[in-house]
């Protein structure tokens, strides 16, 4: 039997208090904090209310959350840009900040880092295969969100 957890019904005040901290703690994206805010229990017009006055107060930004994930996941993760606008895309931030996101990625650091993705995966491939590891460096990669041209291309040279 699976127990229902009933929602937390806080007033405006309380949660826009709770929600601060929650922001301030790491970005977070307008989607995300709307989601919470309902966990909260809160009403449409609270819930929008509260999600101004934190965009006023620079709580929230959009363009500072994406440059964020966007550095993060290329940086730490080492993924690809095309997984990086599938998790944008995820959190519904703007085509146009997406963009403006992946294209503060540097090239020769996202060359790079490809390279290192792929280096990494062929050290751990056993077999003497060359056909067979290759394909599986590109899956990886391309799996990594590394784009498919620029992979095999990277595995030519």
């Amino acid at each position: 039997m699976v127990e229902r957890k009933d929602k937390i019904k806080l007033t405006p005040e309380l949660a826009l208090h709770k929600i601060k901290h929650w922001c301030a703690y790491q970005e977070r994206s307008q989607h995300e904090t709307r989601q919470k805010l309902h966990e909260y229990g809160l009403q449409a017009d609270d819930l929008e209310n509260i999600i101004a006055t934190l965009i006023s107060e620079n709580f929230l930004n959009e363009a500072r959350f994406a440059n964020a994930l966007t550095s993060g996941k290329f940086r730490i993760k080492h993924w690809g840009k095309t997984k990086i606008k599938i998790e944008l895309k995820k959190h519904r931030i703007s085509e146009r900040l997406i963009n403006e996101a992946l294209q503060s990625i540097d090239e020769n650091e996202y060359n790079a880092v490809l390279q290192k993705v792929m280096d990494k995966k062929l050290k751990l491939l056993k077999g003497n295969d060359t056909q067979k590891n290759m394909y599986a460096v590109v899956n990886y990669a391309i799996s990594k969100g590394f784009e498919r041209d620029l992979v095999w291309e990277k595995l030519e040279s």
